[in-house]
């Protein structure tokens, strides 16, 4: 299981990481409303939908993105990306507000149409922070989405080693505090090495770095609880080793879009100021 799971990721990576840096914004931009739909389709597995209704769904989803690229490519990237800072704002209000009372509570909503509206609510932030932190700088997309990834790494290993204290045994039994503490531990150590590389000038990005990492558990939490009220181990299987596409970006759908609402607001705010 490990051996697999190590060689589906280094296969992501290797398509992953000259992806990033060799396609054009607008390639790159239909790259990641392939994988957004990807996860689509899981999600609409996961909220039970019934395979016609899965595939007007994605339908819809795939036909507003294609429409939308051609636009972004017409006024330009940087309009683009000033007006998406709205959609963060919003994805942010419900990550702070919404997703913790819902973990809280563990309601279980029903309503097909709520649930397939909510995905479109997540994924959609997701694949527009992914367009935009690429078209502003490559290596700050990679960077944050290192963060994410040592996190989630670093959670699992010192879950497995030191796990004690459950995190939200009612949601999800296998992770724990000790996990938590690891990945903040493992991203400050990644911030001292962004800190000095790049001759950073604030120490903001520390704060910052955990903020990332907070919520990327909850990202986790939030897709755990999902998928124990569909009786789901996995969102799918399309990773070997690792289970489905959700089951791997759970952490990044709230964690990118709040990060460059906040690089925005600092930079804007304290830089600028």
């Amino acid at each position: 299981m490990l051996k697999t799971r190590i060689i589906t990721a280094l296969i992501l990576v290797a398509g992953f990481i000259p992806a990033l840096f060799l396609l054009s914004n607008s390639l790159w931009a239909y790259g990641m409303l392939a994988i957004s739909l990807l996860a689509l389709y899981e999600w609409a597995g996961m909220i039970k939908l019934a395979q016609t209704q899965r595939y007007v769904y994605l339908l819809i989803a795939a036909v507003s993105g294609l429409l939308l690229v051609p636009l972004i490519e017409k006024y330009g990237f940087h309009p683009f990306f000033f007006n998406s800072l709205w959609v963060f704002f919003i994805a942010a209000l419900f990550w702070l507000l919404i997703v913790p009372m819902w973990l809280r509570t563990r309601v279980i909503i029903n309503n097909k149409l709520v649930m397939a509206a909510l995905g479109l609510m997540l994924m959609a932030p997701l694949w527009l922070a992914l367009i935009c932190a690429k078209s502003a700088d490559p290596w700050l997309l990679l960077a944050l989405l290192v963060t994410i990834w040592i996190a989630d790494s670093a959670a699992y290993f010192a879950g497995k080693n030191f796990g004690k204290h459950k995190l939200a045994p009612m949601i999800s039994p296998g992770k724990t505090w000790e996990g938590v503490w690891g990945a903040l531990v493992a991203v400050t150590l990644f911030g001292v090495i962004l800190y000095f590389a790049y001759d950073a000038q604030t120490l903001a990005i520390f704060p910052g770095l955990w903020i990332i990492t907070a919520f990327g558990v909850i990202g986790d939490l939030f897709e755990s609880m999902i998928k124990r009220q569909a009786n789901l181990k996995d969102s799918g299987n399309m990773l070997p080793g690792h289970g489905g596409i959700l089951d791997r970006i759970d952490g990044i759908i709230p964690s990118l879009p709040i990060a460059i609402l906040m690089i925005y607001v600092y930079n804007y705010f304290v830089v600028v100021a």
